[in-house]
């Protein structure tokens, strides 16, 4: 299987670990969006598309995030979750939606979502080292 396109989508602000998000198109015929390059204390890394575990309301049986403490359709007090989710931290109560199945492909997988990251972040770099050469100021007179 080969990685045909990365898009990134960057986001602002310098002191947040969430740095993009990606869409990958792999043999340009199957595509996942909401990759994100997160920076970590390690530096950069990828993670997979995720959603939050659910549980279901005993009162209502409305499906409602793991870890809530009442229902958000009836209103109901719920119990506390087992213990082995209580001492888990709150990162592990995600599910990854989409995710690679070997070491290999995740390694490829991540390297390509990085470069097209760097090649991205470069272009926006040379483009504000374009714009601030410039006299405009932002006003426009007529």
């Amino acid at each position: 299987m080969e990685i045909t396109e990365v898009k990134i989508s960057l986001r602002e602000g310098a002191n947040k670990k969430l740095k993009a998000y990606a869409t990958v198109t792999f043999d340009d015929c199957f595509v996942v969006r909401n990759i994100k390059v997160i920076e970590g204390s390690s530096g950069l890394f990828v993670a997979m598309p995720a959603r939050k575990m659910r549980q279901f309301c005993p009162r209502c049986g409305k499906r409602i995030e793991l870890r809530s403490k009442f229902c958000s359709q009836c209103g109901a007090q719920l119990p506390p979750p087992p213990r082995d989710l209580q001492q888990e931290k709150a990162s592990q109560i995600h599910q990854d939606i989409a995710h690679p199945i070997n070491q290999q492909f995740r390694d490829y997988l991540q390297k390509k979502v990085l470069d097209a990251y760097q090649e991205e972040k470069n272009k926006v770099q040379q483009a504000k080292g374009v714009n601030s050469g410039s006299t405009f100021t932002g006003e426009t007179s007529f």
